[in-house]
């Protein structure tokens, strides 16, 4: 008897707005049997799910883990080779910092047939909504995308912030809120002015989306005094000025 195969759509929600998920995307989710969604994906995508589909939540957000990795890794491999269409909703985009790759890797080392649906990354479209384009041609010409937040088994940043201080154009900093210190730190003791422009993103694309702008210098001042909601972006550079003049894009 030939034994049933399934395959495994890794898909990139967007940034939070629903109406951002692709129309690749937004398809395959409908026709999935299973959908397992991460804490960042918009809740109404889930209305767009097949009447019957099974729905898990695998959504990590600081502490607070429904399924580890590993286990998120073995229940994909598991329902695709019950020969179930499964769809891994995650936010934004599947490989920028959301361990899309690691779950891929695992997929077809198991023999899985696995697809990837790129989605539009948060580190582009939430500074841009708000106002702040990562790029300029009266600013800078590049830009650099950073993790805030490292793995939990090491007790240090793997990230020099020091070196990140000339020739890195904007940084876009993700998942990084609770770590500002640190970083306005290493940035600082890099060379940086403390004056340099800074803005801190707050649940950007959604109704809810908030805008801080400060200096690296009071990045985790102004973040401790707001209250900062997550999912939550830093930019750092010049162009956060701009913001001044073009305001909120949503």
């Amino acid at each position: 008897m030939t034994q049933m195969t399934g395959k495994v759509y890794l898909i990139g929600a967007g940034p939070g707005d629903n109406g951002l998920i692709t129309v690749k995307g937004l398809k395959a989710l409908r026709e999935a049997d299973v959908v397992m969604y991460d804490a960042l994906s918009s809740p109404d995508l889930l209305k767009e799910c097949r009447a019957g589909a099974e729905l898990i939540d695998a959504g990590k957000r600081a502490a607070d883990h429904h399924l580890r990795q590993w286990q998120t890794n073995d229940l994909l491999v598991e329902y695709a080779k019950q020969g179930k269409v499964v769809a891994r909703l995650k936010g934004g985009d599947p490989f920028l910092f959301g361990r899309g790759a690691e779950e891929a890797e695992k997929l077809r080392r198991a023999g899985v047939e696995v697809h990837v649906i790129p989605g539009v990354t948060s580190a582009i479209s939430v500074p841009e909504l708000c106002g702040v384009p990562v790029t300029h041609r009266d600013h800078t010409s590049m830009v650099t995308f950073v993790t805030g937040h490292e793995k939990g088994d090491r007790e240090q940043d793997r990230i020099d912030w020091r070196k990140l201080v000339g020739g890195h154009g904007t940084l876009v900093i993700l998942m990084g809120l609770e770590n500002a210190g640190n970083i306005s730190a290493g940035l600082i003791e890099g060379g940086m002015s403390p004056d340099m422009p800074a803005a801190v993103l707050s649940k950007g694309s959604t109704p809810d989306q908030k805008v801080y702008v400060t200096t690296v210098g009071n990045l985790e001042r102004t973040i401790k005094e707001e209250n900062v909601a997550t999912p939550g972006i830093m930019v750092v550079g010049t162009v956060v000025q701009l913001r001044e003049v073009l305001g909120d894009l949503a």
